[in-house]
């Protein structure tokens, strides 16, 4: 099916003027456009209007995610539209006037664009355009920089009235190119595709031009002392500590993942003396508030505090942020308004060090925080030529606990059974590890590979789907401090980390006389002691954030088979498999489950076996490398050979929360051998 040409017209505007963060932000404002097409019913024209969807971000807009509807149709909903009172009636009315089948729902914004009389309009949040809508003085500040250009509207939620509004003010004033909303961003038209962009950008950019010309060079005020960012090193240390107090901070309603700016921009913010008061405003745009929710929490302490005065703080700060947001529900909520959503905070600002953002997933984590930061820009703009003035607390209710988002929300597909738990998996390069990074992904996590080969790492993160899900770590778990170094950067990376599996190894098959000193010290450092540095570490996080966990060890079947040849391998597997019960028993107590996976003949795709050992077993049993994995099967009782994947889903049965009451188990993946039996 061939593209109409103003429909793509339409998605190439998108994606320019979506690409650039200072146009909007992201899967903020919409787009659309008119034309005439052929009725498939009648033959004849049809006016129909393209517009951007519900959820849709404007930069990767597709045909698939605009709504088509009949322009007469819609037009028509004027005649019967019930009134303020009623309008969210309207956005289902919207249904029976699409075009066809297929494509996005319409959005509530939907009116807006059908209802202005030009043929291409663009509906944008700029935080420059912001910082005019937000100012208490906007109107005044409006008139300033753009004449009679460009018409203020007063604050009204988005629906079919403001739809109604801006069709009216258009017609009243024809030399107009746009608008800005009070509180919310602008609106711009164009008779053609071209001319609209041109007028959306003219708007944003002299907008920008007016704040920097006319305004406050320090619209913060002075920088305290003592709250100056921390240099980058030590910044990033601190922030990794707090990390797991802070994920614990915005979990305790449900489970979050997190993202961590430090970015100059937020940084110079909480320096700043007026940042407390600010951010106690909150947000304005109403897509700002649905990501960061009504204000932040702000821990009031230098970054040199004592690390412990911090937490104990945060705490504090933490139960009194769940009271004034229960205040504050109960303030606003009707007989008919959805349950609160949660109490916690989506944002937690930490002066000298940055920026904590939470979220159902690392996607909607880094969004929320990049949203924070359109947020700080609207404010430094507002202050800089008025004072910051977002919309009336009651109105930001009416938006957070919108029917319309709610049912938005109760439409989200089911979360996958992992989602929200971060995992780190060592020796995730390649092999078994790597087949568990993949499950674990599959599965909803957001994974941290390590492994002591960087390339490889790199590849499976990339693999993944890049750093919204996979970040990668170079890391030998011999070296203490390269594990703390792969833990920092996954609480820096994810919030926090839930879910390690203890992977990584090598394997020496000597016979006894045969084995060195070096060989066994090799062997016991690389999987008997890096498991144990790892699980120490893990600990240590997973105490920190209260959520529990889990770990497992990637033990073997030879942890309680005797087999010849094997006397290094097999005493430190044995020394794994007695780590499980020892952890199991004492972190019991913190909801950290430990459990092991024992496998055997694990041939194909594995790093160990490619490395050298699988030529010496082969030679042990006196066959041909090739046909390795074909002997372990025909020793096992079920004749199968055992696959990395197999073992992945071990690790999955045991951590994806159908065994919650399960700690202290090795699982075999062997294909059955009678001799490896736990009795």
């Amino acid at each position: 099916m061939t593209t109409h040409p103003e429909a793509a017209a339409l998605l190439a505007r998108s994606h320019r003027l979506g690409s650039d963060p200072r146009n909007t932000n992201y899967a903020g404002g919409n787009a659309s456009a008119k034309g005439t097409d052929t009725d498939p019913v009648t033959g004849g024209d049809v006016e129909l209007m393209w517009v951007k969807g519900s959820g849709g971000d404007l930069g990767t807009l597709t045909e698939s995610g605009l709504a088509v509807l009949r322009l007469d149709r819609l037009r028509a909903l004027v005649g019967t539209y019930p009134g303020v009172e009623r309008e969210d009636e309207m956005v289902a009315a919207f249904d029976y006037c699409l075009h066809g089948k297929g494509g996005a729902a319409p959005s509530i914004d939907t009116a807006m664009h059908g209802l202005v009389d030009a043929p291409h309009v663009d509906h944008l949040h700029p935080d420059s355009g912001i910082a005019l809508a937000c100012a208490a003085d906007g109107e005044k500040l409006t008139a300033e920089c753009f004449g009679d250009t460009v018409v203020w509207v007063p604050w009204r939620r988005p629906g079919f009235q403001l739809g109604l509004d801006i069709a009216a003010i258009k017609e009243a004033n024809p030399q107009a190119i746009g608008c800005v909303l009070g509180g919310h961003g602008i609106t711009a038209w164009g008779d053609t595709s071209e001319e609209c962009e041109r007028n959306s950008l003219h708007i944003i950019r002299t907008a920008e031009t007016f704040l920097a010309e006319r305004g406050d060079a320090e619209p913060f005020g002075p920088v305290i002392e003592g709250y100056q960012p921390l240099d980058e090193a030590e910044r990033r240390e601190r922030a990794a500590a707090l990390a797991p107090h802070v994920r614990a901070v915005a979990s305790q309603d449900r489970a979050q993942v997190g993202h961590f700016d430090d970015s100059d921009v937020v940084l110079d913010f909480l320096a700043r003396a007026e940042h407390p008061r600010l951010a106690a405003l909150g947000t304005s745009c109403p897509d700002h508030f649905l990501r960061t929710k009504v204000r932040p929490l702000v821990l009031d302490l230098p970054p040199t505090a004592p690390l412990d005065e911090a937490v104990a703080r945060l705490k504090e700060l933490h139960a009194a942020y769940r009271e004034e947001y229960a205040a504050y529900y109960q303030r606003h909520a009707t007989a008919d308004s959805p349950a609160m959503r949660g109490a916690d905070p989506a944002i937690v600002l930490v002066p000298g060090v940055g920026m904590f953002s939470f979220g159902k997933d690392k996607q909607t984590a880094r969004v929320a925080g990049e949203f924070y930061v359109n947020a700080v820009n609207v404010m430094r703009g507002a202050e800089a030529v008025s004072t910051y003035a977002p919309i009336e607390e009651s109105e930001k209710f009416r938006i957070e606990y919108w029917a319309l988002e709610e049912a938005k929300l109760q439409r989200m597909p089911k979360p996958k059974p992992l989602a929200t738990r971060v995992a780190l998996v060592t020796g995730a390069g390649s092999g078994i590890g790597k087949a568990i990074a993949h499950r674990l992904a599959a599965e909803g996590a957001c994974v941290v590979i390590a492994d002591l080969n960087g390339e490889n790492a790199a590849k499976v993160a990339e693999e993944l789907g890049g750093p919204d899900r996979a970040v990668a770590v170079t890391v030998d778990v011999t070296d203490e401090e390269q594990i703390a170094s792969a833990f920092r950067a996954a609480v820096l990376a994810f919030g926090g980390v839930d879910l390690v599996v203890n992977n990584a190894g090598i394997s020496i098959s000597k016979p006894l006389l045969e084995t060195s000193a070096k060989d066994w010290d090799l062997q016991h450092d690389i999987m008997a002691r890096g498991s144990f540095l790892v699980s120490r570490e893990a600990a240590r996080v997973m105490i920190a954030q209260g959520l529990g966990g889990d770990i497992v060890y990637i033990a073997s079947k030879n942890a309680v088979f005797a087999g010849p040849n094997n006397i290094a391998y097999s005493a430190t597997k044995a020394d794994q498999a007695h780590q499980v019960r020892l952890l199991a028993a004492e972190l019991g107590e913190h909801g950290i489950r430990v459990n092991g996976v024992n496998p055997d003949g694990v041939v194909r795709g594995s790093g160990i076996f490619a490395g050298g050992w699988g030529a010496q077993r082969a030679a042990t049993y006196g066959i041909e490398e090739e046909k390795l994995g074909e002997f372990y099967a025909q020793r096992t009782i079920l004749k199968r050979e055992v696959l990395p994947e197999h073992v992945a889903n071990a690790v999955f049965a045991l951590t994806g929360g159908d065994l919650t009451h399960t700690t202290g188990l090795h699982i075999p993946v062997d294909a059955g051998v009678a001799a490896a039996f736990l009795r």
